[in-house]
């Protein structure tokens, strides 16, 4: 009987795992060929190998079933996680060397309820988020700024918002959008260059590639086969790559040769992270065509936006 049973059954199937029973059938072969009224030790021995056959099936039974469901469960949670963080716009303004106001920066904070209080990296926020949901941010940026349109011309201010190239790509499929940007002429597009590589083609087929601004050139992201592709409007030098050369004076005359270099490419050069008065003389020094930092103005909300001086003035 048992000889027979190993022959018709040789695996299980359980939703969709294979489970080989061979070491079952053998324990189970000696565990029921014992004499009913054998001695104890030989029917302990025996269910000893009978449970020792089956466990580790079993433990493998059950590790198979549950390591995919335990991933996918982990998977729901950090998609979960992303849906239920929350977005705060605030703007910081670009000054011209002169002092003179010229564009802001619409950023984006991101905090999750359970930690109002602790930032959340915006790059990862968007990172996790599918190409809809992108799109459908920049249109809720849109038409926030749309509220402030009156003071962004009164003032000839440009506004930038930061997107990434396939959102970009896909702005062009949303007649309505492309609309509402046609009634629009001061904002602007920020793009990495790395978002550059992710389209499916040249910037030359994008409608208004004329608005696009790089950022964040020497962040690893935007290099010179960047600036050398498309003639950006602006070009942003990072943070990262101002505060390695401004240490040294050959660090400070290869940034004044990049500034000249990028100028030639672009309408202008925007420095990032300005943080303190000498980082501030510097960039006027240099030939760049704007600032951007914590020295100029920290991020501030919208409703502080009518109090916002047009002209910053070294204190």
């Amino acid at each position: 009987m048992l000889s027979k049973l190993q022959l018709e059954i040789h695996r299980i199937v359980i939703g969709g795992y294979r489970l080989n029973v061979e070491g079952f059938c053998r324990g189970l072969k000696f565990y029921c060929a014992l004499p009913i009224l054998g001695e104890k030790k030989y029917r302990l021995r025996y269910r000893f190998h009978f449970l020792m056959a089956i466990v580790p099936m079993i433990t493998n039974m059950f590790s198979g079933l549950l390591t995919p469901l335990f991933a996918l469960w982990q998977r729901a949670k950090v998609f979960r996680y992303w849906q239920q963080c929350q977005r705060l716009y605030t703007f910081q303004p670009i000054y011209r060397t002169s002092g003179k106001l010229m564009a802001l920066e619409l950023l984006t904070a991101v905090h999750h309820p359970a930690a109002p209080g602790k930032p959340v990296s915006p790059e990862h926020y968007f990172a996790a988020l599918g190409l809809r949901q992108r799109l459908a941010i920049v249109q809720e940026q849109l038409n926030l700024l749309q509220q402030w349109q009156a003071m962004f011309v009164r003032h000839a201010l440009m506004v930038s918002i930061n997107i990434d190239g396939k959102a970009l790509q896909a702005l062009q499929r949303h007649p309505a959008m492309q609309r509402q940007i046609g009634i629009m002429p001061y904002v602007r597009f920020e793009l990495v260059e790395q978002a550059n590589n992710a389209m499916n083609g040249s910037l030359q087929h994008i409608q208004g590639a004329e608005r696009l601004w790089l950022d964040d050139f020497g962040s690893g992201l935007a290099n010179f086969s960047a600036v050398s592709s498309w003639r950006y409007q602006h070009i942003k030098v990072a943070r990262e790559l101002f505060t390695l050369l401004k240490q040294s004076d050959e660090g400070i005359q290869l940034f004044f040769t990049l500034v000249r270099l990028m100028s030639q490419h672009s309408d202008g050069v925007i420095v990032e992270g300005v943080e303190t008065e000498q980082e501030w003389r510097l960039v006027q020094r240099s030939g760049a065509f704007a600032a951007q930092g914590y020295y100029l103005c920290r991020p501030a909300h919208f409703d502080q936006l009518k109090t916002l001086p047009t002209l910053f003035i070294a204190p």
